[in-house]
């Protein structure tokens, strides 16, 4: 499975930004989709992840802010991101995994397939 994030770029805090990661090859309905954030000098965060059925998972701090969907026919999952803070500054990643032992979906190591990345900077 490739990955693709896109969406990124610079807005205002308060503001909002949705984030696209769009798959190619594989079996895209079957998988756990996820996004990571990662920021200078910090270990890779769990944001979100949506399962095949559609099950939804939210980090922290990120709950009430974020949504995130699927689009099977679109091979795509959307991060929807509103109130930014200037800490949500970060390069976000998003990661695919067909696993179905589910108590490690917000660890890194769960998943098998990395986008590139797209950064995401909020001002203040």
């Amino acid at each position: 499975v490739q990955l693709q994030a896109s969406g990124g770029g610079l807005v205002q805090a308060g503001g909002s930004l949705r984030l696209s990661c769009e798959a190619s090859g594989g079996s895209f309905r079957r998988y756990t989709i996820a996004w990571f954030r990662q920021a200078p000098g910090k270990e890779r965060e769990f944001v979100a992840a949506i399962r095949s059925a559609y099950t939804e998972y939210f980090g922290d701090s990120v709950k009430g802010r974020f949504t995130i969907s699927r689009d099977n026919a679109k091979n795509t999952v959307y991060l929807q991101m509103s109130s930014l803070k200037p800490e949500d500054t970060a390069v976000y990643y998003c990661a695919a995994s067909g696993r179905t032992i589910l108590t490690t979906i917000r660890l890194p190591d769960f998943y098998d397939y990395w986008g590139q990345g797209t950064l995401v900077t909020v001002s203040s």
